[in-house]
């Protein structure tokens, strides 16, 4: 592999410019008990979602109330209780947003309601014929549940407004020129949104903005230093790019330094780009008529995460087992062909670029430490074994990784996971490589599925692997696993 001579790291550059010297603005009411260095969430503003999962069952209990009298037993109202609250919380209307309206959610609410009523009405039968309900009665609950649905749901959103507009959260905009002020002006008019901007983050102008009419100069922050320690002062919970974190400068170590402080961010998108911009999923947002889509960093879906680690726990524990004897094959392989040392350990970077010891059938043996840790491609090396070069051609090598898999080192399916000193070096030469770190890593993952192993285009790996973050849900690493179960004994290798 030819190594390229590496630009110094932008931060690094950053800094080096001259800074315009900035103020930090104090916090504001309702933080300046907080500790400093710490960010908590309070319950002003979007973030106080409690509103809804409680008009939700206030609506459901009213409900109850004014339908004809049925025999309905207590164990089944608590039942639909919990289904409207997973089905409400599966659908995303209870995550936080800055501009909720309950007509907006009204279809949603309808077509979960009929799913929860539908449902109940069919296992009622089928358990005791006499819960069962006539269409009338069903139809009547659909329809009572869907209106006062949405009309607490209208009360618990113009709470929240009043509420934010009384203890706004602190805020950065990220981004320069005229779209910047223009999101500025709009959250210092509109406090209902629930965000006071405390400063805007330029590194590619040091020019002051203009204030809006009536609101304080920002100070521009020019320097990663600047927004952490704005950050930490202000107890900043919110930031908005005006332009996609990935073509701002120093945008993947801002994100991550903004996710590393647990700060919800945003991609605000002006009118000029709405007849060229993609059709997004999910439910509509905006801040006074600027697009507002919610950008995340693959920490904040704690459940479905949950889920992630409990199905490579379980499919890594039955496949340790069920692949024993083939475990002990290969390893006799090795040993007979190589000697002793069976299995190859090598420090790889993990999720968050927390390092950790990965495992492999040692189909080569390296001549020292800097060679293993520095050396790229191996596969052409004439000192490797026929049950080496059989091992990679198969990718056997791989299946100790099911052992990292079952400590959580790795997931089954996520990017593949790269040496120290590779990471270093294509994090400064490859767009959007250092964002792969999003997730946990995996044995198998888009860009493997799609060809990309071994030596071949990191850059096509990098945009594989955080489109496969982008786009990430349960089901897509069960087709992964399975289009991988599929090309398992395909001639391929690393």
């Amino acid at each position: 592999m030819t190594t390229e001579r590496a630009p110094a790291p932008r931060a690094a550059q950053a800094t080096a410019e001259p800074r315009k010297a900035s103020t930090i603005h104090p916090p504001r009411r309702g933080s300046r008990h907080e500790p400093a260095g710490r960010t908590t969430r309070r319950f002003g503003g979007y973030g106080a979602t409690w509103r809804l999962p409680a008009a939700d069952a206030l609506a459901l209990g009213l409900t109850f109330a004014v339908l004809p009298a049925t025999p309905w037993p207590p164990a089944v109202i608590a039942a639909q209780a919990a289904v409207q609250l997973l089905l409400h919380a599966y659908r995303g209307l209870y995550r936080p947003g800055l501009s909720g309206s309950c007509l907006a959610e009204l279809p949603a609410l309808l077509g979960l309601t009929l799913i929860q009523w539908f449902a109940t009405a069919e296992v009622l039968t089928a358990y005791d014929p006499r819960y069962s309900a006539g269409w009338t009665a069903l139809c009547l609950a659909i329809v009572t549940q869907t209106l006062l649905c949405c009309a607490a749901r209208a009360l618990a959103h113009r709470s929240r407004r009043r509420s934010a507009a009384r203890d706004p959260r602190s805020a950065l905009v990220i981004g320069q020129g005229p779209a910047a002020q223009e999101v500025t002006a709009a959250l210092h008019g509109h406090p209902e949104y629930g965000l006071r901007p405390v400063g805007r983050v330029d590194t590619a102008s040091f020019a002051a903005d203009t204030p809006p009419s009536g609101a304080a100069p920002l100070p521009v922050l020019v320097t990663l230093e600047d927004v952490g320690r704005a950050v930490i002062q202000n107890s900043v919970r919110d930031a908005l790019f005006t332009t996609a974190p990935t073509a701002t400068r120093d945008g993947e170590a801002l994100f991550a330094l903004l996710a590393g402080h647990g700060c919800r961010m945003w991609l605000i998108e002006g009118p000029a780009a709405g007849a060229f911009a993609p059709r997004r999923p999910g439910r509509p947002d905006h801040v006074w008529g600027f697009a507002a889509h919610p950008l995340h960093n693959g920490g904040g879906r704690t459940v479905p995460y949950a889920a992630k680690r409990a199905m490579d726990a379980a499919l890594a524990a039955l496949a340790l087992l069920a692949a024993a004897p083939l475990l002990a094959v290969c390893a006799l392989a090795v040993r007979i062909s190589d000697g002793p040392g069976v299995i190859f350990r090598q420090e790889r970077v993990g999720r968050h670029g927390r390092p950790f010891v990965l495992l492999k059938f040692r189909t080569i043996r390296p001549a020292d430490a800097h060679e293993s840790a520095t050396r790229w491609n191996v596969s052409a090396d004439r000192n490797m074994s026929r049950a080496g070069r059989l091992l990679r051609r198969t990718s056997l090598d791989e299946l100790p990784q099911l052992w990292n898999v079952l400590r959580g080192d790795m997931s089954l399916v996520g990017p593949r996971p790269e040496r120290p000193y590779f990471v270093d070096q294509f994090s400064r030469l490859h767009t959007g490589y250092g964002a792969r770190h999003r997730m946990p890593v995996g044995i198998t993952g888009l860009a493997q599925v799609h060809g990309l192993r071994g030596d071949t285009s990191i850059e096509d790996r990098a945009r594989f692997d955080n489109r496969y973050i982008e786009t990430w849900s349960l089901w897509q690493d069960v087709c992964l696993l399975a289009r991988t179960a599929g090309s398992l004994f395909r001639p391929g290798g690393s």
